[in-house]
């Protein structure tokens, strides 16, 4: 969706141009699973896949908004009649955004936007978050904010978590404003301190497949946030602010401590995760991407095993990979349906594609999406 042909259906829309154009792109976590909201580490890489909006300021206290994704109506809203729990379509991710921008006393007078994004949506390849950012990066350039990537990322968290409803951690938002083209974010969500690691993958050979198993997840529904609950609370038993602050080496010593063997598994799924996460860093940097695989599909166990949130069509992917000589295959995302990735040898790209889509209509599922992940861009100012 080239941003041409979005400021001419703004212009179609509105009667007149917009002020500007922004993307803003959808994620793949490479390693960092549920570690977010404990405080913990993630690796997450921006797609070229990403929405983008077309913007101009009102003064009359007017938000109207249209997706070319949804349907031909414009909705329309006041900015001073936002509120958590009053929108319940996609509305409320860029409606949150300007509520959460008014919280913090940003002087949001109104808009005019029309959206169009090419990241799936409910593949866990954050979808929302890219249309929370390019909000939030259109109107802070329109209204002149100056606030940096990391606190555009916080509100956009805000949003969805307390607009939405969504108990998301803030790696998909910091992943779609801060992530840069060639290279992995390293971040400590503690803390938000960045690192890019370079992550060219095709210098050396290799490729990773991401695999959308066309099973749709919702990170308002319970599950997502029962594990999260579940977190909170091993790091309470344990004493600890967050689930982060467990050591890896002090792990045995700290689930011997817990009582609750329902916490058991989550809490070590989190802190061999993060050690994962330190793991595939260093593998990195050591120039030795290839390395990587193994950690990828201990992760995968991980999450299926001990944080159980896979599914039949993800655990199909990673099992027909691995068995059709991929280099490493998990589960990316909140989980329970989604998208799986897949580290191969890019020689190996056409046959393990063919072998996953021909394991899916034996079983009789869904014809899987796959395409190559190319860690690009984060958000930006198109025009």
């Amino acid at each position: 969706m080239g941003a041409q042909q979005v400021a001419d259906r703004f212009a179609e829309l509105y009667g007149a141009g917009p002020e500007g154009v922004w993307a803003a792109p959808g994620r793949v976590n490479l390693i960092g699973e549920h570690t977010d909201y404990n405080d913990g580490f993630v690796m997450p890489f921006a797609l070229p896949h990403q929405a983008v909006a077309a913007v101009s300021r009102r003064t009359d206290g007017v938000l109207r908004l249209h997706s070319a994704d949804i349907g031909d109506s414009v909705a329309e809203l006041r900015v001073d009649d936002l509120a958590p729990g009053g929108d319940h379509d996609w509305t409320a991710y860029p409606a949150g955004v300007v509520w959460a921008l008014r919280e913090a006393g940003h002087a949001i007078t109104g808009a005019d936007v029309h959206l169009a994004s090419t990241v799936p949506t409910g593949a866990g390849l954050s979808s929302s978050a890219a249309l929370e950012v390019v909000i939030a990066l259109a109107l802070d350039d329109l209204y002149g904010l100056g606030l940096r990537r990391w606190q555009l990322a916080r509100l956009c968290q805000r949003a969805e978590n307390v607009y939405v409803g969504a108990p998301t951690g803030i790696m998909d938002q910091t992943a779609s404003a801060c992530c840069e083209a060639g290279h992995a974010l390293f971040l400590d969500t503690r803390d938000l301190s960045q690192r890019q690691i370079p992550f060219d993958l095709a210098a050396g050979g290799l490729r990773l497949l991401v695999v959308d198993t066309q099973v749709k997840h919702a990170h308002s529904g319970g599950e997502y946030g029962k594990r999260r609950a579940g977190c909170e609370k091993g790091a309470a038993l344990l004493g600890v602010d967050a689930l982060r602050d467990i050591p890896y080496d002090g792990l045995d010593a700290a689930l011997a401590r817990l009582g609750d063997e329902e916490i058991v598994p989550l809490v070590r799924h989190v802190v061999t995760e993060n050690e994962r996460v330190e793991r595939t860093v260093a593998l990195l940097r050591a120039g030795d991407p290839r390395a990587i695989g193994p950690v990828l599909t201990e992760g995968h166990a991980s999450l299926r095993d001990d944080f159980r949130i896979s599914c039949p069509e993800l655990d199909l992917v990673v099992d027909t990979a691995l068995a059709g000589g991929a280099l490493g295959a998990r589960m990316t995302g909140g989980g329970f349906g989604g998208s799986a990735i897949v580290l191969a040898e890019a020689t190996d790209v056409e046959t393990l594609t063919k072998a996953v889509e021909e394991a899916f209509a034996a079983a009789g599922f869904t014809a899987p999406r796959v395409f190559e992940a190319v860690p690009s861009a984060g958000a930006r100012r198109l025009a």
